[in-house]
């Protein structure tokens, strides 16, 4: 038996994820294909381009959140940040390992308001808020400062163009053989380029079809 598996979060990540696959998007689907990769990949027009899918629930696949959990618990992890919180179904995933490993800290990041305020409140729901600090703003700034001293395991799922820079921000905390979960990583090829380079530091591999998990070396 695991938090994962039991209640109260196995029942409120069946709901969750029925929400977020019921969900639709009129601001996603009034903007063409071209024009959405382009915007995905913009260092400059994420903020605005994320604030008109402030709705949209943009959640890791059910395949995903399983093996968020089995990496971190099989690590041992007590120490996480998230780069792109939204309505926290990862993020449930991610403290649930927390919890089962014995305790620790998940540090994420969202810049919209109205998505802390129910990532938090699923948190609650689910009896895992005391093991989660959702920093609220442009995780450029509060992913930047602040962070522990090591850090176990990195989730990078927020907007794509930016998965460098975040990396820039966290690298020097990751401890040896630290995990790196890097969700859609296709939207970002110089993040790709960076960690698959063999002077990268990282031993790197595409996992399934949506995700890149990169192993910190040294």
């Amino acid at each position: 038996m695991t938090t994962l598996t039991t209640s109260p979060l196995a029942p409120l990540l069946d709901r969750l994820f029925a929400q977020a696959e019921a969900a639709t998007s009129p601001a996603m689907a009034g903007i063409p294909r071209e024009e959405r990769v382009r915007l995905m990949r913009s260092k400059t027009e994420y903020l605005d381009f994320y604030g008109q899918l402030k709705d949209l629930w943009l959640p890791v696949s059910r395949e995903t959140g399983v093996l968020l959990y089995m990496l971190a618990r099989s690590s041992g992890a007590r120490s996480i940040v998230e780069f792109g919180t939204s309505f926290g179904i990862s993020t449930l995933h991610l403290a649930a390992a927390l919890r089962d490993n014995g305790g620790g800290r998940l540090i994420g990041s969202e810049f919209e308001p109205s998505k802390v305020a129910r990532a938090r409140k699923h948190l609650a729901a689910a009896g895992l808020a005391d093991l989660v600090e959702i920093r609220e703003g442009d995780a450029l700034e509060t992913l930047g400062a602040d962070l522990p001293e090591t850090i176990d395991l990195l989730l990078l799922d927020g907007a794509k163009a930016l998965y460098t820079e975040v990396l820039d921000r966290v690298e020097s905390r990751l401890k040896p053989g630290a995990l790196v979960v890097a969700d859609d990583a296709g939207h970002s090829p110089d993040y790709l380029a960076r960690v698959r380079s063999p002077a990268s530091g990282y031993l790197s591999t595409p996992f399934g079809e949506d995700v890149e998990l990169s192993m910190r070396l040294g």
